[in-house]
């Protein structure tokens, strides 16, 4: 993974439009991500394989960065996101670290399901 590079990331986003596309979006403050002194619950949510077509596609943010994906009926957006890379099979896998390296948030694009049972984003 590197630093998100913002005109980068539009481009791999405007490459996707349209397209039916496998969704994993993951935000946690608990499993990746050590708890301070204050001991908050974890807040954890997880949706993995889920069937998105978007008609509009955004980053914003100067650091750390937003992703919007303007659904036929709805929004998803994944903000908090820091480091990116597009792997061996073309899928656009977007993150967010804190500043220890551990995961906060990913947002994950792919024309076919993510395997089963692991994220690619670790």
């Amino acid at each position: 993974m590197r630093p998100i590079d913002r005109d980068s990331i539009q481009a791999e986003l405007d490459d996707r439009l349209g397209q039916e596309l496998y969704l994993h979006l993951e935000t946690t403050t608990g499993s990746y991500t050590k708890l301070g002194p204050e001991k908050k619950n974890p807040v954890i949510a997880f949706v993995r394989n889920a069937r998105i077509s978007y008609a509009r596609g955004t980053v914003t943010g100067t650091g750390p960065y937003r992703v919007g994906l303007k659904l036929g009926e709805g929004w998803v957006y994944a903000d908090g996101l820091t480091d990116y890379e597009v792997n061996e099979r073309g899928e656009l896998l977007l993150a967010g670290l804190d500043c220890e390296g551990q995961l906060t948030m990913a947002l994950q694009l792919s024309q076919t399901p993510f395997r089963e049972g692991q994220t690619d984003v670790e």
